[in-house]
């Protein structure tokens, strides 16, 4: 982390390239929440695919984090992450402007979209890496939960206002030209990201003898020896499952079970969002109140009931009222929970590890995305969308349970870079298991930063 950083007074904000950081985010999300509306229903109107293509449509997004989602992390710390994040924006715009460019001359397939989802997964892949390593080279540790709170609300915004602008592109222009705002968004987070000035830490060069399997290895085995990492990566790889279920669900259940148009589905959809906004604005003042640990535990024990609405959603205004209830309250809850674990964890990590960490992190986390849409694709064809989302509904039920039988349940804050897994728990509670950097500090101790969201976003 520069020392410039170190120095700058005040919060995050008055930090320039941590503003432009803030704006590509924006930007880029922005395009991305129309595209969240617009792709899935370029396949369900104007090519007319059944279910179960649609949610192949969403496990062909996700499924860049079982292909590459370990070597990512690794080939990322070997590079500089500015550089590579304006390369991945770029090969995103190009791959999203291919869809209104194949409807213009009538070729548009089912197998276009396929590849742009999954060229745009892969770069995407790459993107998140070096964006959650980037960060702590911009701002201190003591304003990564500020950062990561400004970086939230931010996407919250986008995620507010994408999908109802989507939805009203779609309605205006077709869905197939909707998805060129995806592509002028990441045009202009790839020019932020060129203004960004900070001096960016040369990567270490590649020791004589290392080999890609070794560096994916160290951040493999610091993830298994941490109590704290592990727990967190199997608690949000199944809500991230129970996720990517509702997302190859949600369009499919709207659009021919509730029975909206193209508008009011992006407002539903907008709803999740409204959500998530109000929990980044909460995120800090919950963690502070209460204890990033609790705040964990709190945030998906106490909202996961409510995605048991999405199920009692049908046709009319009452369930499309039902599900966006649903939809915000759940995604309260994901994003307090991703604030206060995202700032835990980049907080502790050596920058030099940062990327693999996070990449190990995104595989176990993000993993389960394209397992779940294909579920989810696959129950909705064979039994309907409801029963689909049943049980999404009961997998979200389950989020807590590797938190309430983890060390966390006892802590009230979460352990810094050099403290036990047990210093954040209250007298007299029990001690778990000891901190990774016990076991694993002659490979180096390392935690990584990500963005998985256990409710429905991008």
């Amino acid at each position: 982390m520069s020392d410039t950083s170190r120095a700058t007074p005040g919060g995050p904000l008055r930090l320039r390239d941590f503003r432009l950081l803030l704006a590509g985010a924006a930007t880029g999300q922005l395009g991305a929440q129309v595209t969240l509306v617009a792709l899935p229903l370029v396949a369900v109107l104007e090519l007319d695919a059944p279910a179960f293509q649609v949610g192949l449509l969403t496990a062909a997004e996700t499924a860049a984090f079982l292909l590459v989602g370990l070597p990512a992390g690794a080939l990322t710390d070997r590079m500089r992450k500015r550089p590579l994040m304006i390369r991945a924006d770029l090969l995103r715009a190009v791959a999203m402007a291919s869809i209104p460019a194949a409807a213009l001359l009538g070729a548009l397939t089912m197998a276009q979209l396929y590849v742009v989802a999954l060229v745009t997964g892969v770069a995407t892949v790459f993107f998140d890496v070096a964006h959650q390593s980037y960060l702590p080279q911009i701002l201190p540790r003591d304003q990564l939960v500020a950062g990561n709170g400004a970086l939230e609300t931010v996407r919250s915004t986008a995620h507010v206002t994408g999908p109802g602008i989507g939805g009203g592109l779609v309605q205006l222009v077709g869905a197939q030209f909707a998805v060129i705002v995806d592509a002028v968004g990441y045009l202009l987070s790839a020019l932020f990201l060129q203004r960004v000035r900070q001096t960016e830490e040369a990567p270490e060069p590649v020791t004589a003898g290392g080999s890609l399997r070794k560096e994916i290895g160290e951040g493999v085995r610091f993830v298994f020896g941490h109590p704290l990492l592990r727990v967190i990566a199997l608690t949000t790889g199944l809500a991230n499952f129970c996720t990517a279920v509702l997302m190859a669900t949600q369009t499919v259940h709207l659009v021919r079970v509730v029975g909206l148009q193209a508008g009011g589905l992006g407002l539903v959809l907008s709803a999740s969002a409204v959500g998530g906004l109000l929990g980044a604005v909460c995120a800090g003042r919950l963690a502070a109140g209460l204890g990033q640990a609790r705040v964990m535990l709190l945030s998906v024990l106490v909202t996961g009931p409510f995605a048991l609405l999405w199920p009692l959603s049908g046709h009319g205004l009452l369930g499309a009222v039902l599900f966006a209830a649903g939809s915000a309250v759940v995604s309260f809850g994901a994003v307090v929970y991703n604030v206060a674990q995202v700032s835990f964890r980049q907080g502790m990590c050596p920058p030099r590890l940062l990327g693999r960490m996070n990449a190990t992190l995104r595989f176990l986390m993000w993993g389960t995305l394209p397992l779940g849409a294909l579920l989810g694709g696959a129950l909705a064809q064979s039994y309907g969308s409801r029963t689909a989302l049943a049980w999404c509904a009961v997998g979200i039920l389950a989020v807590p349970l590797p938190l309430l039988f983890s060390p966390l349940r006892r802590m009230r804050d979460l352990p810094g870079p050099h403290d036990d897994a047990d210093a954040g728990a209250e007298p007299g509670a029990e001690p778990g298991a000891p901190h990774a950097t016990t076991t694993a500090t002659a490979t180096a101790t390392v935690d990584g930063d990500e963005q998985p969201t256990p409710a429905p976003t991008r």
